[in-house]
């Protein structure tokens, strides 16, 4: 009997211990809504103020950053647009070292036009070091090959600029 006795004892003090806890607990919740909710309408100007300030600094960022996806485009753009003259320019000298290699007829009007083309780029460099040459006319011209050089260079700088300003960095 004294088992059951103290059985039903422990499961008295048991089931009042959970009633204490659960009372405890609901008035520690309802003590913490409370101060929840007057220090809600006492920050609320705050809060708003703190709001308001997060939303314009977002606003601030999206902007900013959209106006640099654009210039980054346009500079993307502008050496796309580059890079395709350069190409031109290294085509149009590359066979003029091609013509001028096989001896190719200058009376030719393909010969001519090309010449006429390349003239503008080809001519500052001219005259810079001699052209090796074989017999039947067959010639080396090496100031094409260094104005090929030159124009790689330049285009490698004007690429690597517009590379650092559309990387540039606006926050440190």
């Amino acid at each position: 009997m004294d088992d059951n006795v103290l059985a039903a004892d422990e499961a008295r003090r048991i089931a009042q211990h959970e009633a204490m806890k659960s009372r405890v607990e609901r008035d520690v919740n309802a003590d913490i809504t409370a101060r929840a909710e007057s220090a809600r309408a006492a920050e609320t100007p705050r809060l708003e103020t703190v709001a308001t300030n997060f939303r314009g600094k977002a606003i601030d960022e999206v902007v900013g950053k959209d106006r640099e996806v654009s210039r980054a485009r346009g500079l993307a753009r502008l050496s796309q647009v580059v890079d395709y003259i350069f190409c031109l320019i290294y085509g149009l000298l590359a066979i003029r070292l091609v013509l001028s290699m096989v001896a190719a007829r200058s009376g030719n009007g393909f010969v001519q036009l090309i010449d006429n083309i390349t003239n503008p780029f080809y001519a500052m460099f001219r005259g810079i070091v001699p052209s090796p040459s074989v017999d039947g006319g067959f010639t080396l011209a090496v100031p094409i090959i260094i104005a090929i050089v030159v124009y790689a260079l330049l285009h490698a700088a004007i690429n690597g600029f517009l590379r650092m300003i559309a990387q540039r960095k606006t926050e440190i």
